[in-house]
């Protein structure tokens, strides 16, 4: 589903230029789970946005499906985005002034879905907020304002799932219920997950590990999940 082809990313940083990535190449096949690691500053995160079309390499090639990302345009992303991947972030980004149900629903309304509020419902009650449903996202605990962005990000199904640090702001057991719910929803939907993550147990969730530092892929095994 994706390839990376020598991929390299960097950033002017006033008279001086700070190399992000270098020379990364990935394929990942389509339903699997991968999880990237490394330190803060390794590239992860501007991995992830590469990987969503939010920004375009200095250089090397992005594919997905089959699809060079770095011929289309901002408009042809953005439709690329709408019907195809779930971004999880850290920080959550719910709409303040949209209801639980508004949130999740929302992705389906802007595709032009009918029945986006029964969907929304639907999921919302897999994640266990169906009582929540009309309350806001500051009405909301973190773990209950990730359970929402969780189901945003998965209510229509999408081909790719990425998650930057979904359990970051919350706190370890929290953190614990989310993940499940994560992989769980992840794995009814049979979307491919690429997780952003500095914590090593939650890679271990994944079938694969992927790990940078300083920019460049320095690890990339299989991990043989247990039952």
């Amino acid at each position: 589903m994706i390839e990376l082809i020598d991929l390299s990313m960097s950033y002017t940083l006033e008279a001086s230029e700070l190399s992000v990535l270098a020379g990364v190449d990935i394929s990942i096949a389509d339903g699997e789970t991968v999880a990237i690691i490394g330190p803060s500053g390794s590239g992860k995160t501007t991995l992830l946005l590469l990987l969503a079309g939010l920004e375009l390499p200095q250089a090397g090639i992005i594919k997905f499906d089959g699809a060079t990302l770095n011929d289309m345009d901002a408009d042809t992303l953005a439709d690329i985005r709408r019907d195809n991947l779930g971004i999880i972030f850290q920080s959550f980004h719910l709409v303040p002034s949209l209801t639980a149900l508004g949130n999740v629903s929302l992705p389906l309304q802007i595709a032009g879905k009918n029945n986006s509020r029964e969907q929304a419902r639907a999921i919302l009650e897999k994640v266990g907020l169906a009582e929540r449903e009309s309350h806001y996202p500051s009405q909301l605990s973190g773990g209950e304002q990730q359970r929402v962005a969780i189901a945003r990000a998965l209510v229509h199904a999408p081909k790719l799932v990425l998650a930057d640090e979904p359990t970051g702001n919350l706190d370890v057991r929290t953190g614990a219920k989310i993940i499940e719910i994560l992989f769980a929803l992840n794995a009814d939907a049979g979307s491919t997950l690429v997780l952003v993550t500095h914590d090593e147990a939650i890679a271990r969730r994944c079938q694969r590990i992927l790990r940078l530092h300083e920019g460049k892929l320095i690890e990339d095994k299989e991990h043989v999940l247990s039952n």
